[in-house]
């Protein structure tokens, strides 16, 4: 398959094993900030490929993990009310609050349906217009395009029994608030390849020009991550700060602006709670005041509780990079797959997810 085997032949990822392993061996921390890229990396045994004084450290890319209690808590008892029906993607369904998960007040009555597109959820209020359907919006700057055109198409086809429960994320803000934290020390970020294909290479620069962090854009595949981790490793040794893009045929530097213009005609940024790094300035999106009415929080008025982390999980703490799946005390025992505690076992792009099915069972 074109685009997908080249970057996957065993004899370049075995060149590029060697030529990282014969670079110095001075330490280098690398967070990568991509779920997707978490998986990707114990799927494909990178981790095991790295020398030793080459760490790999998950980060808050997984928007599902990052959505607080008190937001999945509202998201269920919305989900109780009998003229609303739960639209929202996957992995959202079985993410616990600190009472039941939406699946749980599905198996109880509740109206919840995963879908694959915004859109199938408008469709659903075109089809349902005795009942209110709410698109749970979940997501970072690859998913909010389609949500911001999701509304325009309602106000186009005058569907207004349709709303979404606005949790979009931005990436930057976080970012700077981890480069902030003094208990976080990493020389080099692989910066998400999705996310960087709506908000472009160029996003990053502040990291570089403010923290002289060594940024560079990764793609998924093993050749792409081995190829974004030789160039870090090379900037830390040289004592450079630069934004690289390795992932060039997808990403550009100014990004998909088209998209952007879409987001910046919806939405507008606010501050937003982050699961393990608390309240962020600016760091999400709420709907302007031209479309407040499909923001299903004003159309009910619905007040969101404090959040507070199940106890013993540690998902908080993975996010933020200082602490591993393994550190958990309830890691592998009671949080696993099956009977998930914290939202990091739960999304397929969640670290202990990663750990559990790639690394903890090997």
């Amino acid at each position: 398959m074109r685009y997908v085997d080249e970057y996957r032949g065993r004899d370049f990822v075995r060149s590029l094993t060697e030529k990282l392993h014969n670079l110095s061996s001075r330490p280098v921390r690398i967070m990568e900030v991509c779920g997707t890229h978490t998986m990707s990396i114990f799927k494909h045994g990178i981790r095991q490929m790295l020398p030793k004084h080459v760490q790999l450290i998950s980060g808050p890319g997984c928007p599902v993990c990052v959505t607080p209690s008190g937001v999945i808590d509202a998201f269920v008892e919305l989900a109780t009310r009998p003229e609303v029906i739960i639209t929202t993607f996957g992995d959202m369904i079985r993410v616990p609050g600190t009472g039941d998960s939406l699946i749980q007040a599905r198996a109880a009555g509740a109206d919840v349906n995963i879908v694959y597109s915004p859109v199938d959820a408008l469709n659903l209020a075109e089809q349902k217009p005795d009942k209110l359907v709410v698109f749970l919006s979940v997501g970072f700057e690859t998913t909010t395009p389609t949500i911001a055109a999701t509304i325009l198409e309602a106000v186009r086809r005058k569907i207004d029994n349709f709303c979404i429960f606005p949790a979009n994320k931005v990436m930057p803000p976080p970012l700077k608030a981890l480069m902030q934290d003094p208990e976080l020390q990493v020389d080099g970020l692989l910066c998400p390849g999705h996310v960087s294909i709506i908000s472009g290479s160029e996003s990053y620069r502040f990291l570089v020009e403010d923290y002289g962090i060594a940024c560079v854009v990764a793609g998924f595949e093993p050749t792409d991550i081995l190829l974004s981790i030789i160039a870090l490793v090379k900037q830390v040794q040289e004592g450079k700060a630069l934004v690289e893009n390795c992932y060039g045929r997808v990403v550009t530097a100014k990004g998909n602006v088209k998209a952007r213009t879409i987001v910046d005609t919806v939405f507008t940024p606010v501050d937003s709670e982050w699961r393990g790094l608390g309240s962020i300035e600016l760091s999400g999106l709420t709907l302007r005041e031209k479309y407040s009415s499909f923001d299903i929080t004003k159309r009910l008025n619905i007040q969101i509780a404090p959040s507070c982390e199940p106890r013993g999980c540690r998902c908080g703490d993975i996010l933020k990079g200082i602490s591993q799946p393994p550190d958990c005390p309830i890691f592998g025992n009671r949080c696993t797959p099956g009977t998930p505690v914290g939202p990091c076992m739960v999304s397929s792009e969640g670290t202990c997810a990663a750990w559990y099915k790639y690394g903890f069972l090997n």
